[in-house]
């Protein structure tokens, strides 16, 4: 005798739990976007149609690898920007080791033109005496 067992999908469930998770990584991505990170857009649709649970499923993985490389763009950005800050504290401490250098806020995450600055106080006399300053630019240059 031939054993049959029918399973029986609750495919609604699984539509909407999939909905529900393509929804919140879509906000994820729509953060990481917000905060500047590029995203390519998304392929065109070909209409309106009822996607099947393996479609959903495969946007689903494809919104979830979109939003990991968004979060580790953040991560390297982040990481790079507490390094500068670090540099610029340091600047601050001891502006005579490091000569000329130049940290612009962009590199900080902050906005504006600015670039702090070691210059020597007082020109060439400053340079030659050891007198070193840090100095924060006025801003953004005039547009022509």
């Amino acid at each position: 005798m031939l054993d049959v067992r029918v399973v029986v999908v609750d495919e609604r469930a699984a539509r909407t739990e999939l909905r529900r998770q393509i929804a919140g990584l879509e906000a994820q991505l729509s953060a990481a976007v917000a905060e500047g990170v590029p995203a390519a857009p998304l392929a065109a649709a070909r209409g309106p149609r009822l996607l099947t649970l393996g479609e959903l499923e495969r946007v689903r993985d494809a919104l979830a690898a979109r939003v990991a490389d968004a979060h580790g763009v953040l991560r390297e950005r982040h990481e790079r920007e507490e390094a500068n800050r670090a540099v610029l504290e340091r600047m601050l401490l001891e502006p005579g080791r490091y000569k000329f250098a130049r940290i612009a806020n962009r590199d900080l995450g902050e906005p504006g033109c600015g670039v702090w600055q070691v210059r020597p106080r007082l020109g060439l006399i400053g340079m030659l005496m050891g007198w070193w300053q840090v100095k924060l630019s006025s801003g953004c240059p005039l547009q022509n």
